[in-house]
């Protein structure tokens, strides 16, 4: 039909523009809601008998209003086909059978030659073709799943999986236009396995097999769905607080200012060469510990955004190392933070405060929208494309908001 046709061209499935696709989306769903969509539908309706010359019956007007009727129920109540159903529980066995083959990956036996057995290159191809495998099954599954809160972090080890196709290139895994990989087993064979091992290291939180395993840890960890059938509808309604991340923006603008490091006045009120080290100390605590509060909260959100955003404070935190190290700040495995505070006191205030200017301000501009995005509905978890770009969810979240 023309109209739907315009409709759906002219919806959240018609642009690649991210603010037009989120307009579109809260449009449709404001016209469900107050009955625009229901008076656009009775007009459409109206003109086609109008154009076609014929007397509107009863019998017409109510065959008009059952199709409109039966259309706006769809619109708001898509039912889950079977294919989906399917799609949902690969996606779920997918999970966990990628789990194991990432475990297999960053396991030290794989990189050993078995005495009297396999040699390391064919123990490290053997896990690789699994990986791969498990990997693209995924990924296929993702696409007709309608659960969101496993979608989101399929997503996100898309994105990883782009961000590292230079190094998997190397070793001979492609990805592919689809977004699933390809397997080049000659060039794996001659690879050195040492770059293999790196990639999959355990021991480097950002390292791409511990980013994918944490992504599929989260996927595999929700048990609740979002799915909807006729007129039920189940959504994860576990959100978690964002007080942290609110806390930690205003820690971290806090520690780029700099009215923190104004020097300590004397009792004349002449201004010293001091520096309220006790203020600073304390602000950086607060820092340490609403960062770490805030990644032990959101980690487990299906919220992309959330995710993006933690990806990159998470980087931008580990690139840092070394600089927070001399400051008195050190990093684990899992990425927290930590203060000596005895260190940081005999730091030069200075250098505290030019550090904070740029990591501080960038910290606190991501955990905003960390902020942002644990409040907002508008989760970017479904179309991705194979560099898991993300359109907004399509109609059959509308349930959910309404």
């Amino acid at each position: 039909m023309a109209f739907m046709n315009f409709w759906n061209s002219s919806s959240l499935y018609g642009s690649n523009n991210g603010s037009t696709n989120l307009y579109s989306l809260f449009s449709e769903r404001n016209a469900i809601k107050n009955g625009t969509y229901k008076r656009l539908l009775k007009s459409y309706y109206s003109s086609l008998e109008e154009n076609s010359g014929s007397t509107t019956s009863t019998s017409r007007r109510r065959g008009s209003n059952n199709i409109i009727d039966t259309l706006l129920r769809e619109k708001m109540y898509p039912t889950v086909s079977k294919e989906t159903e399917k799609a949902n529980s690969d996606l779920t066995s997918g999970i966990s059978s990628l789990k194991s083959s990432v475990s297999t990956l960053q396991s030290e036996k794989t990189y050993e030659d078995t005495e009297n057995g396999s040699t390391a290159a064919e123990k490290v191809v053997s896990a690789m073709k699994s990986y791969v495998n498990n990997y693209n099954n995924v990924v296929t599954a993702s696409k007709s799943s309608t659960l969101s809160n496993k979608t989101a972090y399929v997503a996100n080890m898309m994105s990883t999986t782009s961000k590292f196709e230079k190094e998997l290139k190397e070793i001979g895994v492609m990805l592919k236009n689809d977004g699933t990989l390809q397997l080049d087993e000659t060039k794996l064979k001659g690879a050195d396995l040492s770059k293999v091992q790196k990639l999959f290291s355990t021991d480097n939180i950002q390292s791409y097999g511990s980013t994918i395993a944490s992504r599929i840890k989260f996927a595999g960890s929700n048990t609740t769905t979002t799915s909807t059938t006729n007129n039920n509808t189940s959504t994860d309604t576990k959100k978690p607080t964002s007080t942290s991340a609110a806390a930690l923006k205003k820690d971290g603008e806090a520690l780029a200012s700099n009215e923190l490091y104004a020097k300590v006045k004397d009792e004349d009120g002449n201004e010293t060469d001091e520096y309220d080290v006790k203020k600073i100390l304390s602000t950086a605590k607060s820092f340490v510990s609403n960062y770490n509060a805030m990644f032990d909260k959101a980690e487990s959100s299906s919220n992309s955004g959330v995710l993006s955003n933690l990806s990159y404070i998470r980087e931008r935190t580990a690139n840092s190392t070394k600089a927070l190290k001399e400051l008195g700040f050190s990093v684990d495995k899992k990425g927290r933070l930590s203060l000596d505070e005895d260190t940081f006191k005999k730091a030069d205030m200075s250098k505290v405060h030019d550090f904070f200017k740029n990591y501080g301000s960038y910290v606190a501009s991501n955990a905003s929208r960390v902020d942002y995005y644990m409040n907002t509905n508008a989760n970017a978890t479904s179309g991705y494309t194979s560099k898991a770009s993300y359109n907004i969810p399509s109609v059959s979240g509308y349930n959910s908001f309404i």
